[in-house]
């Protein structure tokens, strides 16, 4: 194989949001294998540094519900690096609430960080991507926001049915200047929250995967790695399934 082949992000920058533990960690892990450099960025800067010391990354410290704050923390990533090719928004809440409990401060709180943290990712990146005349952006939303589910909090399937809108909206946009937007939505992968849920939750989720198991971190980082490379380069506005076969169209 050629080292295109095996390395197929070889001299790209990654900006990768939450990405100090989880789905996060484990797609900083995958860009890094296949070839990028990566800023890795997450509310908890000492999760982000365990990370950036495993893969030679550059942590950063960032909420991502503060637009300042957000363009502060890419502009240091460009100015380490000198620029950012890839964007990829995985920062999110996760809570199972139900939609009976759920609090105004928790449903404004689960979109300010699913939503507009990624609108405000896909914002930061698709300027400094235009004004380079390419780039990739990824989106990760969820199974959650194309089907209903009571595992999933209905503030969570929200933000994520609206960040599938969002994505096609910045495609459209981003499209002329060589920048292409994608979606990758991923379900019942393995994770601390899904670990975390009693064994007959598990196994009744289980049961609705014809595949008949979890999917892996690392099957995500996978995907959002094809979505970044040239193998991709006639994709946008595009989501990509990732759950097993749970949810067929």
């Amino acid at each position: 194989m050629t080292s295109a082949v095996l390395l197929p992000l070889s001299g790209r920058v990654a900006f990768v949001t939450g990405a100090g533990q989880g789905l996060g960690a484990a797609i900083a892990r995958g860009l890094a294998e296949a070839g990028a450099r990566a800023a890795l960025a997450d509310i908890e800067l000492a999760n982000a540094e365990a990370v950036a010391a495993e893969v030679g990354g550059l942590a950063l410290q960032l909420d991502v519900r503060d637009e300042a704050a957000f363009s502060a923390c890419f502009d240091k990533a460009v100015a380490h690096f000198g620029a950012v090719d890839v964007m990829v928004n995985n920062a999110a809440r996760t809570p199972t609430t139900s939609l009976w409990d759920i609090t105004p401060e928790e449903w404004d709180d689960v979109l300010a960080v699913n939503l507009r943290g990624s609108f405000f990712g896909c914002r930061i990146a698709g300027r400094h991507m235009r004004e380079r005349g390419a780039g990739r952006i990824v989106n990760l939303t969820s199974m959650a926001g194309q089907q209903a589910s009571t595992v999933t909090g209905a503030h969570y399937a929200a933000s994520k049915a609206g960040l599938l809108a969002l994505t096609r909206s910045f495609a459209q946009e981003l499209a002329p200047h060589g920048v292409t937007v994608n979606a990758l939505a991923p379900a019942a992968i393995r994770s601390p929250a899904l670990d975390a849920m009693e064994p007959a939750k598990q196994w009744a989720l289980r049961a609705g995967i014809p595949l008949g198991r979890f999917g892996l971190p690392e099957e995500v980082a996978a995907a959002v790695v094809y979505l970044a490379s040239p193998a991709a380069a006639f994709m946008t506005g595009t989501t990509l399934d990732l759950n097993g076969g749970r949810f067929m169209r």
